[in-house]
């Protein structure tokens, strides 16, 4: 009898699961639970009165910059049309993130649903991707300007400059809807917890129910592997434009070598910890959530602080915005 009996178990469990268990296993996890960033309550006091002061400098900066751009028929060229596109999308990756994670440092289960999860991703990494394409069409623009600057007007017209950062756009959507493709078709069958205070692919691989080898490889390549090589294409284009810039020493020269330096600036700020993150194998690491606050949180406060503090064309600019639309209301009736 107890032969038998053990006989019954061993095909228990060694019987495949049945078509409405697979179904229910696929489908069954409908939220995540994020760990945050801490867990002290003083700690998570300080971390939201730091970063909601990052968030409403990001946001006012950025649209600031936007502004005095627009309004302003001085800086009408190509590169300052490119700098408020760059802005605007700060506006957008710095907005995806930070207000969930202000919220859940009040919150004592801090959650997102599934469909939330997939739509943090997907707009993470389409706005990411884009601004990286931009940067990359950023460093071009100088190229032209500082090499080709007789053929400049011609080469970086406003209808080729409205194209390259359409194809931006498309390239970062194109980029996103891959990663989120793959995510998709993965089973969660039981482990939701996210070891971050967001959603990125690099914690849902590690969570979901299947082998996920083939889908970590198309994602290191895609992403990771597309940081380094264009990281590494930029630093080599600016290492070359300052180097010609240096052996020159007039004042428009001093100018456009204070622009490469800020580009480069932010193109180290941007790339490096998408290459720390995305170009290696989807593993847990102690300083991984120190790097995803740099790359979403901080990184997007660098880019006005930058660009206003070296550029005094956008400076003067912005000042004059704040002066016309602040103080001329009180004095100027």
């Amino acid at each position: 009898m107890d032969s038998v009996t053990g006989a019954a178990e061993v095909t228990l469990v060694d019987s495949p699961p049945n078509h409405s268990e697979g179904v229910r296993n696929i489908t069954g996890v409908t939220e995540f639970i994020l760990t945050g960033l801490s867990h002290g309550r003083g700690t998570q006091l300080f971390l939201f009165a730091l970063f909601l002061t990052f968030y409403l400098i990001v946001l006012p900066s950025n649209i600031l910059i936007i502004v005095a751009i627009r309004g302003d028929p001085h800086l009408s060229s190509p590169m300052y049309f490119l700098l408020a596109n760059l802005a605007f999308l700060d506006i957008w990756y710095s907005s995806i993130t930070a207000p969930k994670m202000l919220v859940d440092f009040f919150a004592e289960r801090k959650v997102i649903s599934f469909g939330g999860c997939i739509t943090q991703l997907f707009f993470l990494h389409f706005v990411g991707a884009s601004e990286m394409f931009l940067l990359t069409i950023m460093a071009y623009d100088r190229y032209v300007a500082i090499c080709r600057p007789l053929h400049y007007t011609n080469l970086m017209s406003r209808r080729l400059c409205i194209v390259l950062v359409i194809a931006a756009w498309v390239g970062g959507f194109v980029h996103s809807f891959i990663q989120v493709v793959l995510i998709l078709r993965l089973p969660f069958c039981g482990p939701n917890k996210l070891d971050n205070y967001f959603c990125d692919i690099t914690q849902v691989l590690r969570i979901a129910c299947a082998n996920t080898f083939a889908e970590e490889m198309v994602m290191i390549f895609s992403s990771g592997l597309i940081s380094v090589v264009c990281f590494i294409a930029l630093l080599v284009s600016y290492a070359f434009l300052v180097t010609m810039l240096k052996k020159n020493a007039s004042d428009s020269a001093s100018k456009a070598l204070s622009t490469c330096y800020s580009h480069i600036t932010i193109v180290i700020f941007m790339f490096g910890p998408a290459i720390y993150i995305y170009a290696r194998p989807f593993d847990e690491y102690a300083p991984d959530k120190v790097v995803s606050v740099f790359h979403t949180i901080i990184f997007p406060l660098l880019n006005p602080i930058i660009y206003t503090l070296r550029n005094k064309e956008i400076t003067t600019a912005m000042k004059r915005v704040v002066t016309q639309h602040l103080f001329c209301k009180k004095y100027c009736k």
